[in-house]
């Protein structure tokens, strides 16, 4: 029996155990230091800042620079945990069309009132504004996890939709969705930003309008613009 043998197999089981319940550790922590990070912005604000949210978790702010490293590090990580779900709800909404149209419907409304449920979160993983700058910048562009979420809803825009497309429009496919996604997120993030009046619509009327804009356009309206000023040219 080579007992040196056995006593280093002990002591690397030792040492090997003692690091897994460590990593197991910090990540419960790390995830528990993100709910209490979506808590705190959704009460804040998207501008909170990181002594701000830590003082809101019950920590302090070394232990989220600790975590994450910066602001930054803490928006891209409350964002996949945020933006993941958001994508889940999209892919089932989806998932329960009738046809494309109804799926886009279905998808957009879905993005809409997942914003809807806080937007003070969904500004704060969305938007990045650095620290010690005036300088904004797209999160989505900032950080490359983040930036995977539009590209995933625009393959997931583009499905339901090439079953109704010719095959002479098919090629359209690698130009709307991503044109779409600028749609969507434009006219969702302004209708978030508009006041409560009951003139504003709900998710559901808003994510019908957006996909008539989509799928349609303006065309009546744009109509309508040419008609009256044909009448108004002819008249002069």
């Amino acid at each position: 029996m080579n007992s040196s043998n056995d006593i280093s197999t002990l002591a690397t089981g030792e040492v090997d155990g003692r690091s897994a319940r460590w990593a197991a550790h910090r990540e419960e922590r790390r995830k528990s230091l993100i709910k209490a990070s979506r808590r705190a912005v959704h009460h804040l604000g998207p501008d909170a800042s990181m002594e701000d949210i830590a003082t809101a978790a019950g920590t302090s702010k070394s232990v989220y620079y600790r975590y994450f490293g910066d602001k930054a590090g803490l928006q891209q990580a409350v964002g996949e945990v945020v933006l993941n779900q958001m994508k889940g709800r999209i892919r089932e909404a989806a998932q329960t069309a009738t046809d494309p149209v109804d799926g886009l419907v279905n998808m957009v409304s879905a993005y809409l009132e997942m914003a809807e449920t806080s937007p003070n979160v969904y500004a704060f993983v969305t938007q990045w504004t650095p620290e010690n700058t005036s300088q904004s910048t797209d999160v989505m562009n900032a950080t490359g996890a983040l930036g995977h979420f539009f590209d995933e809803i625009t393959g997931m825009l583009s499905r339901p939709l090439s079953a109704s497309l010719s095959n002479s429009s098919a090629a359209l496919l690698d130009i709307w969705p991503t044109a779409a996604i600028g749609l969507v997120r434009a006219a969702g993030e302004l209708w978030l930003s508009s006041p409560e009046t009951p003139q504003k619509p709900d998710h559901e009327a808003m994510a019908q309008y957006i996909a008539h804009w989509l799928l349609h356009g303006i065309q009546k309206d744009i109509g309508s613009v040419r008609a009256s000023t044909h009448q108004v040219n002819k008249g002069s």
